[in-house]
This record gives C-alpha cells, structure tokens and sequence, in this order.
C-alpha cells in the first residue's frame, strides 16, 4: 500500500498512514493540491513536485482491479455491451494503471485526456470512447464513474445516461444521475437489467 510505504520512508509513523487515507477519501481529485496538504500536514521538506512526480511514477504498480470487476466486465461485454474508459489525467500514468491491471484486456477501447487533448466533462472525449468501440456517441449510452462533474454532468451534457459511484465525497450536492450505487459492481447489475 502506498500510504504505508509513504510513511516508512519519510519515518512518519503508523498514525500517518490512517491520516493519508482519510485524506485520499476526502476527495482531492488533483494530486498537487493532495501533495500540497500532506506536505504542510507533515513539514515535509521536498516540494510538491517532487512528491508528486515519485508518487505517478509508482502509481500504476500500485493499482489493482478486484477480480469480480473484471469478471462483470467479462460479463458485460459477453451479452453485447460496448465497454469503454474515459478518464482524465496524465496519458503515461493513467494508460499504465489500465495495463497493470488487466483492464486493457477487459474493455473495447479507451480514450485519456492526457492522450486526447480534451478533459471530461466535455462530451468530445466521450465521443473518441464511442467512436473506438464502434458506435456513434448519439446512439445512446452509459456513463458510470464517482465524480459529479466529470463523470455524472459530463455524461448528462454527452446524452448518456449516469450511475454515480458515491463515495461520500461530495456531501449534499444535488444531483443529475439516473442511478446512485456505492461499487461499480451494483452499477454493472443494473446495465446487466438494462439489457
């Protein structure tokens, strides 16, 4: 676990490693405003940069996909859904997660903001997702993901339809998803329904 290994090399002790994770769920999507928070939190003398830059190299061998996940994919796919990954972020890292854990094989095609020039939640990206699993975006679709904007408005501004993954990261804020589960799992057997 990478807050484990964070803690032991900077010598920060057992307490730290509940902190990082509390920290990591409380929703700081961009990973300089997280490095920022635990380098004033822990009077860390390297700059954010440099937290940040070692954190994404480590990053995609860190990442792990539960197998029952890929087995829904697996599923998925088997009774004719087109599955497709849209997320923002560095195209090295985030292409690198896609393939250590298995979920290159596991889906029909991928589109990466840092590869496309274009970040969700601007429908473009979803029409490159659309487009390498063969369909046209206007023909109708999913989106599933956790973040409010990108995923669940970018997905309503698209003309798909949305399962918010909530996480209890963003406390009180209304709403456009057609579906709210707590684990991909619950929103892949209501696409399994949808069929």
């Amino acid at each position: 676990m990478w807050g484990e290994e964070f803690a032991d090399e900077h010598e920060l002790g057992h307490e730290a490693i509940d902190w990082l994770i509390a920290l990591g769920q409380a929703g700081y999507p961009h990973r300089e405003m997280f490095f920022s928070r635990v380098r004033e939190h822990f009077a860390l003398p390297e700059p954010v940069e440099e937290l940040w830059s070692r954190y994404r190299k480590q990053m995609p061998y860190l990442v792990r996909c539960r197998p029952e996940v890929l087995g829904g994919l697996a599923l998925l796919r088997a009774s004719g859904w087109r599955v497709a990954i849209v997320t923002n972020g560095m195209a090295d890292n985030q292409l690198g997660k896609i393939q250590q854990t298995g979920l290159a094989e596991a889906v029909d095609a991928y589109a990466l903001s840092g590869a496309e020039g274009i970040r969700k939640p601007e429908a473009g990206l979803f029409e490159i997702a659309a487009k390498r699993c063969g369909v046209a975006l206007a023909e109708g679709g999913w989106v599933i993901g956790d973040n409010l904007t990108a995923d669940i408005a970018g997905g309503h501004a698209a003309g798909l339809r949305t399962i918010w993954i909530d996480r209890g990261t963003w406390p009180e804020h209304e709403h456009c998803a057609d579906h709210v589960v707590t684990d991909v799992l619950q929103a892949m057997e209501i696409l399994d329904r949808e069929r």
